[in-house]
């Protein structure tokens, strides 16, 4: 016999998981005391439920395993949610552990109880509340198991406090075995009968093929038929964008050229992406329900492929093994298609062009993003916050489809700091070098002091321009010279990162630039570096006088 608690410990090694992330509650202490003496799992206090949350996503991403968090009832489990509604957006393993009241209380209104099922029905794969301690391995070898399947996503177990006192007899659940298939044969004649018709086809690369094998196969089938590749939001690492096939990165709002070169394309293989509304540029690429052109779609999720758009092969399979099938697979590749590779690579190339621009408020955030993307080691973690920053950095940056780069895709600001912390404490051999803007610092800067005492050394750039730059720039599109909400007040971020214990660095003119960034890349402790940036230079491809008609 032994306790509930030290059971469930047992159970999170054996699944492979070494690092938790939490703030403490009183709901779960016991837990918390079953963590004392078990070193198999690094346990981070952090400051904030929210923090603690984005650091278990950005540790999910760069392990493949999923990322855990621990956090008390009520308060805790609501401010985590942020972290549940990105691991559905992101598609990324989550293993939340939720204090709950005592069973005798539950139903009475008690202090701080909810119920969980009802809260996160919408956003988690599932969610188990465990009564009897017995069942504890039961619960979570299938939610470990529902994280990973499918569409990954948070998977939500709630403990009452009292069971995690109980005493158990209950052995340790293996894990489960992970379905995984390749394509058939008549999937993959299916899918060479439409390329062989196709002139102008298009595969469009989404986030399941980030992981060494898909980066390879996506590179091989890529190159094996010639085929253009454009990228979804905040993947693109995952493919060389020197490439002559690459075709662009679909994110959000892209410039209409380059929408306009792509829907031209008469076939879409689209393998590892939902294909949501951000890659598909608003449901137009394809085009719902009704695409333009035959779509080839491949996700390991049954219920996602031809949920939105008619298609006309669906292959609920492992993305990369179908890749690597297509890859090896010969065809032939007509001189029409190297012409519209040569054309959709001519506007992508023509549009990623970019020169820094001089204003009167502030610096080009390309000035600092420039002389970082050239001095950074060729294995620097770059880890992008929520904002228009990150376009300097989607420009400037060097992808040749090696690095490892961590975003969200669901859009949540306060990415920045806690996934640096994260990536740090995960390859502390290694630079890992975030780029968030003024308003994300603020909502989980706090999570620099969880780092530093815990050892982990980031290098976070601030753009700071004084605004929610990015809903400002929706403002100015919308209703221009109408700004209500987006202006801030900011301290000094430099002295404020050295309050924490980092080393402090401030970039005010264009000049300071290059040997500032050296110093602060040489750094060899935690490090933030202020850009005094322009707000009229909202964006890299536009400023507030563009967007006014000026």
């Amino acid at each position: 016999m032994q306790r509930a608690a030290d059971l469930l410990v047992d159970c999170l090694v054996a699944h492979g998981l070494d690092r938790l992330f939490c703030v403490p509650g009183e709901s779960y202490l016991a837990l918390l005391d079953a963590l004392a003496e078990r070193p198999e799992i690094d346990v981070l206090a952090c400051r904030h439920e929210g923090g603690a949350g984005f650091m278990a996503l950005a540790d999910a991403k760069l392990t493949g395993r999923p990322g855990l968090v621990a956090v008390s009832r009520g308060p805790g489990a609501t401010n985590v949610s942020i972290a549940i509604h990105s691991a559905q957006q992101d598609a990324q393993p989550l293993l939340v552990l939720i204090g709950q009241v005592a069973r005798w209380e539950r139903g009475r209104g008690a202090f701080q109880e909810v119920d969980y099922v009802k809260t996160f029905a919408d956003m988690a794969k599932g969610i188990w509340e465990v009564e009897n301690a017995d069942r504890l391995p039961e619960v979570i070898a299938r939610a470990l198991h529902a994280a990973q399947s499918g569409t990954p996503g948070a998977a939500v177990v709630v403990l009452p406090e009292d069971m995690l006192g109980d005493q158990t007899a209950a052995s340790v659940e293996a894990p489960y075995p992970l379905p995984a298939s390749g394509p058939n044969a008549d999937d993959l004649r299916q899918t060479l009968a439409l390329l062989e018709k196709a002139e102008r086809p298009l595969l469009i690369a989404g986030g399941k093929l980030d992981h060494p094998a898909g980066r390879r196969a996506l590179a091989n089938a890529a190159e094996a038929h010639h085929l253009p590749v454009a990228l979804t939001f905040k993947h693109q690492e995952i493919f060389d964008n020197a490439s002559p096939l690459f075709a662009g990165q679909l994110g959000f709002k892209i410039p209409r050229p380059a929408v306009e070169a792509l829907s031209r394309a008469d076939l879409i293989l689209a393998v590892g992406t939902r294909l949501g509304d951000t890659p598909t540029q608003g449901y137009q690429l394809p085009k719902a329900p009704q695409p333009d052109q035959p779509l080839v779609h491949v996700y390991p999720d049954q219920a996602q492929v031809g949920r939105v758009f008619r298609t006309d092969l669906g292959l609920t399979c492992d993305p990369a093994r179908f890749l690597e099938a297509l890859a090896a697979a010969n065809a032939a590749v007509p001189d029409q298609r190297r012409q519209w590779v040569d054309a959709v690579g001519e506007v992508s190339k023509r549009l990623r062009g970019y020169r820094v621009r001089q204003f009167d408020d502030g610096l080009d955030f390309g000035v600092v993003v420039k002389p970082i993307a050239e001095q950074a080691p060729g294995d620097a973690i770059v880890v992008t916050d929520a904002g228009n920053f990150s376009s300097w950095v989607n420009a400037l940056w060097p992808w040749d489809g090696s690095q490892r780069a961590l975003g969200m895709v669901g859009g949540a600001m306060g990415l920045g700091v806690p996934g640096a912390v994260a990536a740090s404490l995960r390859h502390p051999d290694r630079t890992v070098i975030s780029f968030t803007g003024d308003g994300g610092l603020m909502m989980t800067g706090n999570e620099l002091a969880s780092g530093i005492a815990a050892g982990a050394k980031p290098k976070i750039v601030v753009c700071d321009n004084a605004s929610y730059a990015t809903i400002r720039l929706h403002q100015e599109r919308e209703f221009p010279r109408r700004t209500v909400a987006t202006d801030l007040v900011n301290p000094d971020f430099a002295r404020w990162a050295e309050a924490f214990g980092a080393k402090g660095f401030t970039v005010t003119r264009e000049e300071e630039a290059e040997p500032t960034v050296t110093a602060f890349l040489a750094e060899p402790g935690a490090a933030l570096l202020s850009v005094k940036a322009s707000l009229e230079g909202i964006a890299s491809s536009t400023t507030i006088s563009k967007l006014r008609g000026g």
